[in-house]
């Protein structure tokens, strides 16, 4: 059998391998970076961070050499191709990324001397330092839903959006849609005192919503109302009441401001500031810096509070029909102690888009 293999080869039922002439080289290279692209903002918790660059580079008859440059600086170079017309790089690491702003280049060259390059610029953002004593959770909707303390991203249920008609100029804002709302996990904003703080555009439908809530994962009372908070509104007349109810475990109390707490979508049509804070011995709930219902408590009970719901009542507080928020919010902060009311004027004075 051995015999009759070679003497097949010798026969040339094999074909040889021959050479192709591939023709002329008359097209430059080509290079794509895949990232970071151009306007790509960088965002992490430290000052230095690692950066994983990923690009490719071709040739119609073959690469000579591929270098990367980072703020015109050498970080790589490639002269041996396992396939001699692409290359593709999806892991080289830079790893003393400071903040501010970069600029990538990778340039490459065919065996012909033909050259061609693409550059992109992108920027490292500073972290986000906290602004107010006691700040642990900023989202101020600048076209993403992310907690700039921790870089979180919500869980985002339905379709909201963001609005160009936003607080702080050109940064966007929360659009509610139906059926829509975020959640973040509850874990680092479960203390014995709680403030929050945004601003609110309204929206008269639908006639109630969610606004705030933190509550177990069962919807019905009493049990869903003795542990955590909810701040919502619903109708009264031709007005929008806002309310909080907050729970003792035990128990929970009502902060019902009456008419002081109402706004009227035909009227009250510019933002409004929101706020309330919750403590061991009172809870008071704020409209444009001013008190709007206050009252003593006992302290909050965080029993099975494991989600923070953003514009609707949803998963945890559906019983009354408090769903998805169709109005407009921006600049949420939310403290670990009850603000006083100078601290939340502080804030509005900083903030205000009037």
């Amino acid at each position: 059998m051995i015999s009759a293999l070679i003497l097949s080869c010798d026969e040339g039922y094999i074909d040889d391998i021959n050479a192709v002439d591939p023709g002329p080289d008359t097209a430059p290279p080509a290079v794509n970076i895949n990232f970071p692209l151009n306007g790509t903002q960088i965002r992490v918790v430290e000052d230095v961070t690692s950066l994983t660059i990923k690009f490719e580079a071709t040739d119609d008859i073959e690469l000579q050499t591929v270098g990367v440059e980072l703020d015109g600086e050498q970080i790589a170079s490639y002269n041996d191709f396992k396939d001699f017309r692409r290359l593709v790089i999806n892991d080289l690491v830079f790893n003393e990324l400071a903040n501010g702003g970069h600029t990538l280049t990778v340039s490459v060259t065919d065996l012909a001397g033909k050259a061609n390059s693409e550059t992109v610029t992108f920027e490292k953002l500073e972290p986000y330092q906290p602004v107010y004593d006691g700040e642990v959770f900023y989202l101020p909707f600048d076209g993403e839903y992310v907690d700039l303390l921790t870089l979180t991203s919500a869980t985002v249920v339905g379709s909201p959006g963001f609005s160009t008609d936003d607080v702080v100029a050109g940064t966007g804002a929360y659009r509610g849609a139906e059926n829509s709302y975020l959640t973040f996990p509850a874990n680092d904003l479960v203390n014995s005192e709680f403030s929050a703080v945004f601003w609110y555009k309204l929206t008269a439908e639908p006639n109630r919503a969610g606004i705030l809530v933190m509550g177990p994962p069962y919807d019905s009372p009493p049990q869903t109302l003795n542990n955590g908070f909810k701040f919502f509104r619903e109708a009264a007349g031709d007005d929008q009441r806002f309310k909080l109810n907050a729970g003792t475990g035990a128990g929970n109390n009502w902060f019902d401001g009456g008419d002081n707490a109402d706004l009227n979508p035909a009227i009250d049509t510019d933002w409004v500031h929101m706020a309330f804070t919750i403590s061991e011995t009172e809870n008071t709930v704020y409209v444009n810096g001013e008190v709007v219902s206050q009252g003593p408590f006992t302290g909050i009970g965080w029993n099975e509070v494991e989600v923070l719901s953003i514009m609707s009542g949803q998963p945890n507080f559906e019983h009354w029909n408090h769903l998805s928020d169709q109005s407009l919010m921006d600049e949420l902060r939310i403290f670990n102690k009850a603000l006083s009311q100078a601290e939340i004027q502080a804030i509005i004075d900083a903030e205000d888009p009037n």
